[in-house]
């Protein structure tokens, strides 16, 4: 009877994670079946890593929606997935730094008067795009997709649907409120004639995933590579919160070196197939701290099932009927939401802005990020989160500290 009960549990664990899965292709231009393959193969490269130790799924960070979605547009998706495997090759150097210097060496490199700006720019750097998605046109604005009237019913019921079943859903549903805004605003799509199942019809049952190699783009890959730091500590929050959900400290065993190395190595391998980056899934922890399962193995059967529903042909093709005001609805709280967390790491970490020295971090990331500000020599070129990342960076470490904190530090 246990035997069965690990497998039902696993395919459970997906079904939490499977609305936040499936959006993040979905809103990127990615393939849905690549996604489920190497969030998949991702989980059973991390569990090698760490020794099966730790009981979590890995899927994309949402903080990746908004640089993959540029780079994509910008350079197509081989070279964004050549990037991302760069992104991932940042992790196996935090790993090695974090081995042998301690993990006080990312906080001393990434403090939160950096990490905070940087987050808040991923999340309000694309933000017209999700409201013109939830206004019924492309992303870009320039072509209108579905009727602006009913684009606009359908965005706002997704939208409040996923914000009553955030804040007032008990138990398991709790975590869902993705997978619920699409559900609700699908079904307004129907009721009002807008989703095209051609797609669908055309498509096999069992089919391949459509995986993609990546190209290696000088500018894709400089561009990615300092947006790796806002999944870097957010996957250093979710090792911390499943060790205070279990009882045990993963941060020592396996060791936060081994953790940051299975992200690395499951980006790596993701992004070499064509699928989005992986990190550690915080809805699963939290399904984790509900349920009460602790076996790893749990998420070894998650990971089985996701490959295994990688290969559903029609299942992949039933998520591209999804409109696109469905998904624009849920954007306006997904990228809202990134940069409340990147302010929420300024107060919690009681980052003081009335300090010349941090307003000045603060303010320029902000406004380089956002704004758009480039620095290009030839035809190499930084800009947006790219840029915005490396200044706040080289900003902190150059610019002096508070004499009051420093005499602080040295008592």
């Amino acid at each position: 009877m246990k035997r069965v009960a690990i497998p039902l549990q696993g395919a459970q664990m997906l079904f939490v994670a499977f609305g936040a899965l499936v959006l993040m292709p979905l809103l990127t231009g990615l393939d849905t079946n690549v996604a489920l393959f190497t969030a998949g193969i991702g989980t059973l490269l991390f569990q090698l890593v760490t020794k099966r130790q730790v009981p979590i799924f890995l899927a994309s960070s949402f903080a990746f929606i908004a640089p993959i979605l540029y780079g994509v547009q910008t350079w197509g998706i081989p070279a964004t997935m050549g990037g991302l495997m760069a992104a991932g090759c940042v992790y196996l150097m935090l790993a090695t730094l974090v081995k042998f210097r301690g993990d006080a060496f990312i906080k001393r490199l990434l403090p939160p008067v950096v990490v905070g700006p940087v987050i808040i720019v991923i999340g309000l750097g694309l933000a017209p795009v999700a409201v013109n998605m939830a206004l019924g046109k492309s992303g870009d604005g320039g072509l209108v997709l579905v009727d602006p009237e009913h684009a606009l019913i359908i965005s706002l019921a997704s939208l409040l649907t996923t914000i009553t079943v955030a804040i007032f859903a008990k138990g398991i549903v709790k975590l869902m409120p993705i997978l619920a805004g699409i559900i609700v605003g699908y079904g307004l799509s129907l009721i009002f004639g807008v989703v095209d199942f051609a797609p669908v019809a055309q498509a096999s049952w069992l089919a391949m995933p459509n995986f993609v190699a990546p190209e290696f783009n000088w500018h894709a890959i400089a561009f990615m590579i300092p947006v790796a730091i806002a999944p870097a500590v957010e996957h250093i929050g979710d090792i911390l919160a499943i060790s205070n959900v279990t009882g045990k400290d993963y941060m020592k065993k396996p060791g936060l070196h081994r953790t940051l190395s299975g992200d690395g190595i499951a980006t790596i391998a993701a992004s070499a197939l064509g699928g989005p980056p992986n990190t550690t899934y915080s809805e699963v922890t939290g399904a984790v701290t509900l349920t009460k399962a602790f076996n790893p193995a749990i998420m070894t059967w998650t990971a089985i099932t996701a490959i295994l529903l990688a290969f559903i042909g029609k299942l992949g093709a039933l998520m591209q009927t999804i409109p696109v005001p469905v998904m624009g609805g849920i954007m306006c709280l997904l990228f809202g939401s990134i940069a409340a967390v990147g302010l929420n790491s300024l107060i919690k970490n009681h980052v003081d802005l009335g300090e010349p020295r941090n307003l000045c971090i603060v303010g320029v990331t902000l406004v380089f990020g956002i704004g758009g500000m480039a620095f290009g020599i030839g035809s190499f070129s930084l800009t947006g989160i790219s840029l915005c990342g490396i200044v706040a960076i080289t900003m902190n470490l150059l610019l002096p500290e508070p004499q009051d904190s420093a005499e602080q530090e040295t008592a």
